[in-house]
């Protein structure tokens, strides 16, 4: 007798669970606060908590739900972008009114709206994604939320996504005590809401082609990478009241064509979408999605070429505003990255050194990079690791080797960076400050990278070469 489970009920028993263990903190202290008034014969004393807990809740949700995020697109200011977004849909057969919105970050998501009463939808799509991507690369990105929601609009399938969403928010932050019942729940479901992304990435190459599909894939994580590295570094270096970063695409472009940046980008978004320790990725890793493309030419030929914005200076302002925390109202002070030093973003090595001094007990700069290349050779760099980067231990376990290895990395990198310019090293671009040129004007290194392999492979050979080459100065101590 066949008593296995169907698939629609397993999925409902692990939307339960997984619902159920997402709200299992505010469960726990209902019942507690129950308890309490139980046992102090006042049932009163559990009204107030609860209606403010609920009421709390219906207002947040109502306010989130009434909030569009970022800058309105209106079909006669961006007619060509407007008539993409118009030419993926109608090869989607998707019906629903459509918003597009732009905001100040590398996103591209599909959202529940209204207007005027109507249900619709707000397609919201980052200015680096429309700055950086082709026109057929844009139309694919698309096709994949347009065509995602139609996957995803069953109320199973619905609940599922919800539910993991939930359950992989409580285990943000330094304390995870779910994390032993939720990763189970978690794993058990992410083939399912990976499948949807399978489906819409097949629809997005169907409509812009292979080639526009793959090559999205390719750049959406380098691009968001390296945003957040160095749009974060630029914005936390305005220093002056309503400064906002006026060329802040201008620069990010410019710094993008860089091939040590794009080079550490690709790095950096790989390492970061394998990891996934809790099974709470909603996507499937970029290599996965692109090796699953279908073999399709594409019907339409959306361009090479970024789709152009009408209103493209208003837009980078509000957008450059935007990440400043500016309201973009008059009165801002507009600030140019592309006209700074440099040296103002790079991050200052004078703590680092202090640092390294007291993990290795060594009494000057030689002798404590010697000491930590010591370790990397001996394999004893991760207890270096957490000397410097105490909160490691708070880290999931499948996420402290990297994070180590950046702990280590950066650390001695500044370090060894200060020796080579003691030495008659100078900074080779504007953007990294671990990239150095030699004195010769021949040899560039990136230091942050070269230790990186070292930790790697176990072999700081090179690294030791570099060092070497400082001490011969004199000047490396």
């Amino acid at each position: 007798m066949d008593v296995g489970i169907s698939r629609g009920t397993r999925e409902w028993l692990l939307i339960t669970a997984m619902t159920t263990l997402a709200w299992l903190p505010w469960l726990l202290f209902g019942a507690a606060l129950i308890g309490s008034a139980v046992l102090l014969g006042h049932w009163a004393l559990a009204i107030p908590p609860v209606a403010v807990g609920v009421f709390v809740g219906m207002i947040k949700d109502r306010r989130d739900g009434a909030r569009l995020p970022g800058r309105v697109v209106r079909p006669g200011e961006e007619p060509e972008l407007t008539e993409l977004v118009r030419d993926v849909a109608e090869r989607l057969g998707f019906r629903s009114p459509l918003l597009v919105r732009v905001v100040p970050v590398p996103q591209a998501a599909l959202g529940p709206a209204k207007v005027s009463g109507v249900r619709a939808f707000a397609l919201v799509l980052g200015l680096p994604l429309l700055r950086g991507l082709s026109a057929a690369q844009l139309a694919a990105v698309v096709a994949h939320e347009l065509a995602h929601e139609q996957h995803v609009s069953d109320r199973r399938r619905a609940r599922l996504a919800a539910s993991r969403g939930a359950l992989a928010d409580r285990l943000d932050g330094r304390f995870r005590p779910l994390a032993p019942l939720a990763a189970p729940l978690l794993r058990a479901s992410q083939h399912r809401a990976w499948e949807s992304e399978f489906a819409a990435d097949s629809d997005s190459a169907r409509v812009a082609g292979t080639a526009a599909a793959r090559g999205a894939l390719e750049l959406t994580g380098p691009l968001d990478a390296a945003f957040e590295a160095l749009g974060g570094r630029w914005l936390a270096g305005l220093d002056e009241e309503n400064a906002y970063p006026v060329d802040f695409y201008e620069a990010f472009d410019a710094a993008f064509e860089d091939p040590y940046v794009a080079r550490r980008a690709v790095r950096v978004a790989a390492e970061s979408d394998a990891l996934d320790p809790y099974a709470a990725a909603s996507h499937p890793p970029f290599a996965q999605r692109i090796a699953a493309l279908p073999d399709v030419g594409g019907e339409v030929s959306y361009g090479g070429e970024p789709v152009p914005l009408r209103g493209a200076k208003e837009i980078e302002r509000w957008c450059a505003a935007g990440l400043a925390g500016l309201d973009g109202a008059d009165g801002l002070k507009p600030v140019r990255i592309l006209a700074t030093d440099p040296e103002r973003y790079f991050r200052p090595s004078g703590e680092d050194l202090a640092e390294l001094l007291a993990v290795t007990r060594r009494d000057s700069r030689a002798e404590a990079l010697a000491a930590a290349l010591d370790a990397v050779a001996d394999g004893s760099w991760p207890r270096l690791a957490r000397r410097l980067e105490p909160r490691l231990r708070w880290a999931p376990p499948a996420a402290r080797p990297v994070a180590a290895r950046e702990a280590v990395a950066g650390c001695v990198g500044r370090v060894l960076g200060d020796a080579l310019r003691d030495a008659g090293w100078e900074h080779a671009g504007r953007w990294l400050g671990s990239v150095l040129a030699a004195p010769d004007g021949t040899t560039v290194v990136d230091v942050h990278d070269m230790l990186t392999t070292a930790l790697d492979t176990g072999d700081p050979g090179p690294v030791r070469e570099l060092l070497q080459s400082a001490a011969g100065t004199g000047v490396a101590a």
